[in-house]
């Protein structure tokens, strides 16, 4: 089988709030609830076909606390595409995105494209963040697609990987061509 593309997709957001649990997900299609908290950096591969084209996903699973932040510089360079993860339970998982974009913002001098997150659709009875504000804020901060997903349910799980990988194309693309 021969690949088109590779793809470095990088997934960050504070601690706990899913990231590793969504890519578990994806990667197996099984819900695995006793997940140990990712040290520095975790690294996955997948393949897919998406619009007829095989296509590598390099998946970096960004450590969410705050002590091993000064990390993610070095590891968002080179990223094609980004998912910023938060917990709808927990309205504190969205208080550092501010601190997350900048550094973004810092260290990438393109256009990244980036899908926001909500986690954990499966605890809709304790949500603490409203839809309509997580998407003013995924505007706010140029974010190219939203969705809510649960990793426990597989809701939504594939969809954020389809869709960011069909923005990378799009991204790769309008480069090509113009």
């Amino acid at each position: 089988m021969s690949y088109t593309s590779t793809f470095k997709i990088v997934i960050f957001g504070d601690s706990q709030t899913g990231k590793t649990t969504l890519t578990h997900r994806f990667l197996t299609n099984l819900f695995k609830d006793d997940i140990t908290m990712t040290l520095g950096v975790d690294f996955h591969l997948k393949a897919i076909e998406l619009d007829g084209e095989m296509v590598k996903l390099q998946i970096w699973d960004f450590a969410g606390e705050e002590r091993f932040r000064f990390l993610f510089p070095s590891y968002i360079r080179g990223a094609n595409g980004a998912i910023f993860m938060y917990d709808i339970t927990n309205y504190g998982s969205l208080a550092h995105v501010d601190d997350w974009f900048e550094i973004l913002d810092k260290e990438i001098n393109y256009k990244l494209p980036i899908v926001f997150v909500g986690g954990k659709t499966d605890l809709m009875h304790l949500k603490e963040v409203s839809t309509k504000k997580a998407m003013d804020l995924a505007m706010n901060k140029g974010a190219d697609g939203f969705i809510e997903c649960s990793s426990k349910t597989g809701e939504n799980v594939h969809k954020i990987f389809n869709l960011l990988t069909k923005l990378i194309l799009k991204n790769r693309d309008s480069r090509t061509t113009n």
